[in-house]
């Protein structure tokens, strides 16, 4: 569909909306609403959930390793029979088998050991995947309201910062975890078969391992948490900085913002540094741990075959057999530091696609035509500070309204809010005879379309971007939509047509060209009411004069509601409303108004003198 993209702050308002002092105050993370994060027991009940209609891949994948890990354990007891065979002095005749089992036992286990990680890390991505397309799909499902409450950098960080984590050890860590676990569980196995007592001295290292984890996860978990809420933090400060650099500049707000942006930045750093401390520390308890097993079992080796219980190759095999645990052990528990990680950013993805989807209407209200009625609507971004107070406002089907006002007055709020992008505090909005409560969000999104002055173009064929107003649409309808508009000809005129590549790493379209696409989409969606907000206003003087043309074909037939800073665009409206703090003040055509002398009529006698020459009329600068 066409994009409700407003470029707005993080309480979802625009400059003109919201004094900047209040919108710039409003930016730290404690004071949004952030998007939920799962609980433990959350979390493990969705991954055992997701991981249900796979258990066949996950036996097999399991089944693989343990059988490579097994495979593996026989290269210790080789190694000792060929120690005792050299002690025995029985000659090189002897060491040919032991040695061609060795090399047997390395390629099978090699093997072995591939396919099982490939296996393992093959579940992982498809688990994944399922988990990243149910986030996007419940995330897409979000009320707009919500997601601007979180603020961008919320959202935006979890769908990158964190899939990418989750990705990385699903690729890495996984499979290396699962080989570690199962390679430690059959080497203490090992152990015991050669001698119960060697189990023994290798479990002197335990405790110091248990202490060491004990320690590490009562300070990562904390902090992997917080790091990961502090780069979201980050990452909305800079969204939002880069995003509204004009009127920062505008505002002279240059020096606040970068001091905002150190102050996050360093709490970043400082989560970071503390995770890195504590790993430090959890490590050098581990090498504690590898000395302490190692001699243990060195000595029991000693006084066994010193009391002829055990040949010196059993008690090689043994020392071999625990030295083969270093590594297994120092990565499973090092990669505790990745699944602290990769648990904190899956918890974050689960608490989305875990929220219950908003309740479906029964499908009895339907609109029966393009008319907007709305009645004693009030509505705050921050309670005590309202915008919008007692508005009333009817629109006949078909009708062409402007909405215009000063900076402030709550233009974009109200034409949000008739777009579902918000929730009325107070009132009632109907839509073509339907409460727009009984439509349900899916329900106003059919029914009204709102295109804002900041579209996005997506990246591919220029086609499919298109379709996505309506999808089973052909190739001559999206023709008949672009020409409806003026852009067939640009469009036609790109290196492949319809199929150029467009938007990220393709074709890069102007921004005339880009919101002529958003009002093919508007065409193509058919939509009853459609909301233009301010939609030709980053054009320039001839591109705006291109899309008000533009935009007048794509209203065709439905009601239009537009937002309107250019007012000459406003003066060619079957009727202008006007709003003046929260309140509808004025409503009328062009001439009734400048002729009452109020409201409107200054607005109107500002723009005309802040425009050369003599004509500042409508004919010239109206569509």
């Amino acid at each position: 569909m066409t994009s409700t993209h407003t470029g707005a702050d993080d309480t979802g308002r625009r400059s003109d909306d919201a004094p900047i002092e209040e919108t710039m105050s409003r930016t730290g993370p404690e004071e949004r609403a952030l998007l939920p994060t799962a609980t433990g027991a959350e979390t493990l009940a969705a991954l055992r959930s997701m991981l249900g209609g796979h258990r066949l891949s996950a036996v097999t994948a399991v089944g693989v390793l343990v059988a490579g890990t097994g495979i593996g354990l026989l290269t210790a007891p080789l190694l000792g029979h060929v120690v005792d065979l050299v002690v025995e002095r029985r000659g090189t005749d002897a060491l040919i088998v032991p040695m061609v089992l060795l090399v047997v036992v390395a390629v099978a286990r090699g093997a072995a050991t591939a396919v099982g990680s490939a296996l393992v890390a093959r579940l992982g991505e498809t688990v994944l995947a399922a988990l990243r397309e149910r986030f996007v799909e419940r995330a897409l499902g979000l009320p707009l309201e919500r997601v601007e409450e979180a603020g961008s950098g919320d959202l935006v960080s979890r769908v990158t910062g964190d899939v990418t984590v989750i990705a990385k050890s699903v690729r890495q860590a996984l499979p290396e975890f699962s080989r570690s676990a199962f390679t430690i569980v059959l080497t203490l196995v090992g152990l015991a078969v050669l001698d119960w007592r060697f189990l023994l001295a290798a479990l002197w290292a335990v405790p110091v391992q248990v202490l060491a984890v004990r320690w590490y996860l009562r300070r990562a978990a904390p902090v992997y948490a917080e790091h990961r809420v502090a780069t979201g933090a980050l990452q909305h400060q800079l969204l939002d900085g880069v995003g509204g650099v004009r009127t920062v500049r505008a505002f002279r707000l240059n020096g606040p913002q970068l001091d905002l942006m150190e102050r996050r930045s360093r709490a970043a750093m400082d989560l970071a540094l503390r995770g890195i401390h504590v790993v430090t520390g959890f490590f050098s308890r581990l090498n504690l741990a590898e000395f302490i097993g190692m001699t243990s079992v060195l000595v029991t080796g000693f006084l066994l075959v010193d009391d002829g219980a055990v040949t010196i190759g059993t008690a090689t095999a043994a020392a071999l057999y625990f030295h083969s645990l270093f590594n297994p052990v120092n990565a499973a528990l090092f990669l505790l530091d990745d699944v602290q990680s990769a648990g904190a950013s899956l918890a974050r993805l689960v608490g989305v696609s875990a929220l219950a989807a908003p309740p479906e209407p029964d499908g009895r209200a339907v609109p029966v035509d393009g008319s907007v009625k709305v009645s004693s609507l009030d509505y705050a971004y921050v309670p005590g500070h309202p915008v919008l107070r007692d508005v009333g406002l009817e629109v006949s089907g078909g009708e062409r309204v402007a909405l215009v006002g000063s900076s402030g007055a709550g233009k974009t709020t109200l034409a949000k809010l008739i777009a579902g992008v918000h929730r009325p505090a107070g009132g009632s909005i109907t839509l073509g005879g339907a409460d727009a409560r009984e439509l349900g969000p899916a329900g106003v999104r059919r029914a009204v379309t709102l295109i804002s002055q900041e579209v996005h173009v997506f990246a591919g064929p220029l086609a499919e971007d298109l379709r996505l107003a309506r999808p089973e649409a052909d190739d001559d309808a999206l023709r008949a939509a672009l020409d409806k508009v003026g852009a067939l000809e640009w469009a036609e005129a790109l290196p492949d047509g319809l199929d150029t590549v467009v938007g990220e790493g393709g074709h890069r379209l102007t921004v005339t060209q880009a919101q002529h696409l958003a009002l093919a989409r508007l065409v193509l969606a058919d939509p009853p009411i459609a909301i233009l907000d301010e939609a030709t206003a980053d054009a320039g003087s001839a591109g705006a004069r291109v899309l008000e043309t533009a935009a007048l074909k794509a209203l065709e037939g439905r009601t239009g509601l537009l937002v309107a800073h250019r007012l000459p665009q406003a003066a060619t409206a079957d009727r202008i409303v006007v709003l003046d703090g929260g309140r509808v003040v004025e409503t009328g055509t062009h001439e009734e108004l400048v002729a009452a002398g109020g409201h409107y009529a200054q607005l109107w006698a500002a723009w005309s003198q802040s425009r050369p020459g003599p004509t500042a009329g409508v004919k010239e600068d109206g569509a």
